[in-house]
């Protein structure tokens, strides 16, 4: 016999009901309705003992109780020693004790074990057997008295032995089922037991070992008991563990057959099963949340699409990120925790696990106080290995992490270290990894000494090709670099400094003027914003002309613009025209028509002397191939920048 509760001593009177009294009730009543004394509820009818459960319900862990031997003197006693008579007995004897005045999750378990002995049976050798015959009985019990003893019951077993009763409970919930689902909420209610019950589920779902459905079965339990109000408090200790453990488990969710694209959010309260496990987990997970009051991490989440994010294969990491952040903005107290837990995580073998650990990793890297609970330079050196990871996703992960290293201040001396990785990540053909290093460029650009002089050599050849990326997000980010980068070195462009930023701008410059008309309202408004950096540091004065152009597609101020750059940069006029007419040749018609616009006006303005004619010539038969464009708008602007063109060829080449 176990010790603690069980192993009290046994054989004195309990109130004005004794251990005698009480088996002597129960031989007396067995085979017959169980009825508990005359002042006790009304009389129960006996259910049948039931079949043993399929195979799909078989419990996690085979009952401890053995064999009787067939030929033994207890034959007849052990083959009618089923699950309906274990719960009867179990049920009787909580309203035994309740009618002599006696309740209590320990005095319920003290007497049932007594009893049992009484009969030659060891209480913790029937535990499954017990929890099942209850598990069936629940349904046909009628509120009141009669429900409540039995809940006791479940209580009394959970207390001593949890294990066997969450062994027994997994298997009938999954598919959901209505009394397990209420018998779990039972266990959840009881203050001295639910602790050690929601152990239990957390390793059932942790451990690696196993059948999924076990998994399942187990946050539905989980979330089922978390909705009990006051249940979360019992977390406190391994609070970090549950709620990795569910992130972990939503990612094996939305990689498996069980994943739904468009998932209906369910709640523990409604009606009837969730509509997909998914949903129930991203519910439990709420709860969690909520319960440890960080109903704001829930909101910012709501805000964001993140529980709909975590709840898709594709974007489960992004969901995982979001998380990550508003748990740092909202949640810091539990940061410490679960970066500790985090860790180990990040060498485990399954990838469902790694990949989750990383993404969240990453993201607890925005918090300054966490991401000093190891050296910088380890976890920069963490960062940097998953650069030479195969995975796409991996390296994604360790670009995003060295972004939120270049936020805090105290990272700059790294910046050695990080420019390399970010640098050659350019190059990257997977849109997050170019997003990715864009932004953690961006971010390295605002701290107080950022090395300007040394990205803008850097960045010369890369970032051009990036501007026209046929990404639109690659484009926006890019123009955006860009124009930060203009911003931070403003000081030595108006004193005539800035040599290699200079001609990264005048390089770009075309560029940007065609991409106000950008089909893409991200990158039109991106190229608004550096634009109107570069006329600052520039000091082009200029700007009331380019908002003009933006929003109101002005010829009028487009000319104004180019009589100013063909005045301050003519020997730039030529580099100007052959990186338009590259554009005529665009699929975008917005960008055609706008590049066969603005080759007339720099022509326009431009003294023949400063142009080649090999160059006009090659613009005059560009402009003429467009007056046959399929786009209205395209042929008119061709037409009228055709003339411009030709007005200035000789007569040789016009008549040629």
């Amino acid at each position: 016999m176990a010790g603690g509760v069980w192993g009290r001593a046994r054989g004195g009177p309990v109130g004005s009901l004794t251990l005698t009294a009480l088996a002597e009730g129960i031989r007396t009543n067995q085979g017959q309705p169980m009825r508990p004394p005359s002042k006790g509820p009304q009389p129960e009818p006996e259910l049948k003992p039931e079949a043993e459960p399929a195979a799909a319900r078989e419990p996690c862990s085979p009952p401890r109780a053995q064999e009787p031997d067939p030929e033994g003197p207890n034959q007849t006693l052990q083959s009618s020693w089923e699950k309906g008579t274990l719960s009867d007995l179990a049920l009787y004897t909580a309203a035994c004790l309740e009618e002599a005045g006696l309740a209590g999750t320990q005095v319920t378990a003290f007497n049932l074990s007594s009893a049992l002995e009484a009969r030659g049976e060891r209480l913790e050798d029937q535990v499954q057997a017990l929890v099942l015959g209850l598990l069936a009985q629940v349904p046909s019990l009628a509120d009141g008295r009669p429900r409540q003893a039995a809940l006791r019951v479940l209580s009394s077993l959970a207390l001593e032995y949890s294990q066997d009763v969450v062994c027994a409970l997994l298997p009938c919930s999954l598919p959901p089922d209505r009394a397990a689902a209420e018998l779990w909420r039972s266990l959840s209610r009881n203050q001295r037991v639910n602790g050690q019950v929601l152990v239990q589920l957390l390793w059932a779902l942790k451990g690696t070992a196993g059948p999924e459905q076990k998994a399942l079965a187990a946050t539905r339990a989980l979330g089922e008991m978390l909705s009990v109000s006051g249940c979360v408090g019992a977390t406190r200790g391994f609070y970090p563990h549950l709620f990795l453990a569910l992130v972990t488990q939503l990612h094996e969710l939305a990689q498996g057959p069980h994943s739904l694209d468009s998932p209906r959010v369910w709640a523990p309260s409604d009606h009837g099963p969730p509509h997909s496990h998914a949903s129930c987990a991203v519910e439990a997970l709420k709860t969690l949340i909520t319960g440890d009051g960080g109903r704001m991490v829930v909101t910012c989440m709501e805000q964001a699409g993140g529980w709909r994010r975590l709840m898709v294969a594709h974007t489960h990491l992004e969901g995982v990120l979001l998380l990550a952040s508003a748990m740092v903005a909202h949640a810091d107290h539990h940061l410490r925790g679960l970066f500790a837990d985090l860790l180990p995580r990040l060498r485990s073998a399954n990838d469902t696990q790694r990949l989750t650990a990383m993404a969240f990793f990453t993201g607890l890297l925005q918090s300054g106080p966490t991401a000093k609970l190891l050296r910088e330079e380890v976890i920069l050196e963490r960062l940097r290995a998953w650069q030479g990871d195969p995975e796409p996703t991996v390296r994604w992960l360790g670009l995003l992490g060295l972004g939120h290293l270049a936020l805090n201040r105290g990272k700059v001396r790294h910046v050695k270290v990080l420019l390399p990785v970010l640098l050659g990540a350019l190059s990257e053909c997977d849109v997050r990894l170019v997003g990715a290093a864009l932004s953690a460029l961006r971010r390295v650009l605002l701290h107080p000494w950022a090395p300007v002089r040394r990205l803008s050599t850097e960045l010369g050849p890369c970032l051009p090709p990036l501007l026209d990326d046929a990404r639109d997000s690659i484009r926006a980010s890019a123009v955006g670099l860009l124009g930060t980068l203009v911003r931070r070195g403003r000081g030595g462009l108006r004193l005539g400094l800035r040599g290699p930023l200079r001609k990264l701008v005048l390089k770009s410059l075309v560029t940007l003027l065609l991409r106000l008309h950008d089909p893409s309202l991200d990158a039109a408004e991106s190229s608004e914003w550096t634009l109107a950096r570069c006329d600052g540091a520039l000091r082009w004065g200029l700007l009331e002309e380019m908002v003009t152009v933006a929003h109101y597609d002005s010829p009028e101020a487009l000319s104004r613009i180019c009589h100013r750059l063909v005045q301050w940069y003519p020997n730039h006029v030529p580099s100007f025209l052959s990186q338009t007419q590259g554009y005529l040749r665009s699929p975008q018609d917005p960008l055609r028509r706008a590049a066969a616009v603005l080759i007339g006006f720099l022509v326009h303005h431009t003294s023949p002397s400063h142009i080649n004619q090999d160059l006009l010539d090659s613009l005059f038969q560009d402009l003429g191939q467009l007056q046959s464009d399929p786009e209205p708008a395209v042929v008119a602007a061709a037409q009228v920048s055709s003339q411009q063109v030709g007005a200035g060829l000789s007569p040789v080449k016009v008549g040629v």
